[in-house]
C-alpha cells in the first residue's frame, strides 16, 4: 500500500498532529498553552501561501506548510498570545476600560508653566 501524503494531511486535527506529521520537535508545554494560537498562526501563513501558489499541487505546498507550522510554533517559544493578536478577544479594549483624552491646556507640561 502507498502512503498518501495528501491523505495524511487531510486527517490531521490538533497541533501535535501538525508538529509530528512535519518533523517538527516540540516542547510539548509549549503546545499546551498556546495550541490554539500555534494553529491559527499556521492557518494564517497556510492562507497565504495558498493564495501564492494556487495552481501548485497540495504534494508540492507541504514543504511550505512544513515552514510555516515551524513558524507558527517558534512564534510562541518568543511571544505570548495577547501579543500576537490573533483571536478577536486580544484585539478588544478589556471591558470597562475607559480612556481619556486631555487637553493641550491640561497636558503636565502646560500646567507647570509660570
Amino acid at each position: 500500500m502507498e502512503y498518501d501524503l495528501t491523505k495524511e494531511f487531510n486527517k490531521l486535527v490538533d497541533a501535535e498532529d501538525y508538529l509530528r506529521f512535519f518533523a517538527i520537535t516540540y516542547d510539548p508545554r509549549v503546545v499546551h498553552v498556546n495550541r490554539l494560537h500555534i494553529l491559527k498562526k499556521f492557518a494564517l501563513f497556510k492562507n497565504e501561501i495558498d493564495r501564492a501558489n494556487e495552481n501548485q499541487l497540495l504534494e508540492e505546498r507541504l514543504f511550505s506548510y512544513r515552514e510555516a507550522m515551524r513558524k507558527a510554533y517558534e512564534t510562541f517559544l518568543t511571544s505570548t498570545a495577547p501579543a500576537e493578536r490573533l483571536f478577536k478577544v486580544f484585539q478588544q479594549p478589556p471591558p470597562g476600560l475607559v480612556q481619556i483624552t486631555m487637553s493641550p491646556a491640561l497636558e503636565p507640561s502646560a500646567v507647570n508653566e509660570p
